[in-house]
């Protein structure tokens, strides 16, 4: 049931930015203080309880699949974020939480998406850890350079907060997972709903924080999110495939490249860019794009799997004929 739940994230996520459209008023205060920053840093241990040492050691099995899905990350969606902010002239608000949102880490969706793709989630998940691990220095110097000539960028402040919201989160999940396994047992089977709510909760405040200018810009956003995705989805399959991946991989790798973790850059653009109010809109909108577009991927993909599975069989099945 659980687990059933869990893959309606697309549909939470839908629902939740189309309450705090209608309603705003009920979530307008939630905009204030920490509640935000600790609740990306639940979703954040949710995904460290999720991790064991095995999962660092299969980074040595796997080295190259590994190194090309993190050069692609870091490489393909950065630059393709500066891309179509300057091709599509967004406002510097806009321009630079497309930036973040391109510069931040995989997201922990993509695990999720990468297991319906009948893609490889051992390998989503080690290179989720990676690029998670390397956010803390990667996306401000990337954000940094790709975003300094619009506005002054704090780079010591963008690294402070992903530290507090990622790293340590991460690491206590590890820890807890391996000094109180039986704890962490009980607890696991809720962990992928509870990061699917806390995701769904972010959009939604910051959703209804600016109603107004979502309605407004609506559109434009919607295109800029939905190219930055949609390219990212297509680059990095082919990426892949250019560099000699299997189907199996590229797809795990695309997945990876395509999904961010729009939660932190909307509390990283909360943090980091007070003078620009509208940045977070962006990674809330990303949220919402990239699980979609995601989700439709994966369910093709899968599709796809399971004929390719049946041809196989109904092949095997029909008896060689060749010696009568």
């Amino acid at each position: 049931m659980l687990q059933k739940l869990t893959l309606l994230f697309p549909v939470w996520m839908i629902l939740s930015g189309a309450i705090a459209l209608c309603w705003p008023a009920w979530l307008v205060a939630m905009n204030q203080g920490s509640v935000m920053v600790l609740v990306l840093a639940f979703i954040m241990l949710c995904m460290g309880l999720t991790l064991t040492l095995e999962d660092f050691r299969r980074i040595a099995r796997m080295p190259r699949a590994v190194a090309i899905g993190f050069v692609g990350q870091y490489t393909i969606m950065p630059l393709l974020a500066w891309g179509v902010a300057n091709v599509l002239n967004l406002p510097p608000h806009f321009a630079v939480g497309l930036i973040l949102v391109g510069c931040c880490p995989g997201g922990t969706a993509s695990n999720l998406v990468s297991y319906i793709a009948d893609a490889d989630v051992a390998l989503s998940v080690v290179m989720t850890v990676c690029s998670t691990l390397a956010a803390i220095v990667l996306t401000p110097l990337l954000t940094r350079f790709l975003a300094g000539t619009m506005v002054p960028v704090d780079t010591w402040l963008l690294f402070t907060q992903t530290l507090q919201v990622v790293i340590i989160p991460v690491v206590l999940g590890i820890l807890l997972n391996r000094y109180v396994p039986r704890l962490v047992m009980r607890v696991m089977p809720m962990a992928p709903l509870l990061s699917v709510i806390g995701v769904c909760f972010i959009c939604a405040v910051v959703f209804a924080a600016n109603a107004e200018a979502i309605l407004s810009h609506g559109l434009e956003l919607i295109l800029a999110v939905a190219l930055l995705h949609g390219g990212g989805f297509l680059l990095g399959y082919n990426f892949a495939w250019m560099l000699g991946c299997e189907r199996q991989t590229a797809r795990t790798i695309s997945i990876e490249v395509g999904m961010q973790n729009s939660g932190l850059a909307i509390v990283l653009a909360k943090q980091a860019f007070p003078l620009l109010p509208l940045a977070p809109v962006v990674g809330a909108i990303s949220a919402v794009m990239h699980s979609l577009l995601g989700s439709l991927l994966a369910v093709l993909w899968r599709t796809r799997s399971l004929e390719l599975k049946t041809e196989l069989i109904q092949a095997a099945s029909v008896p060689d004929r060749s010696n009568i």
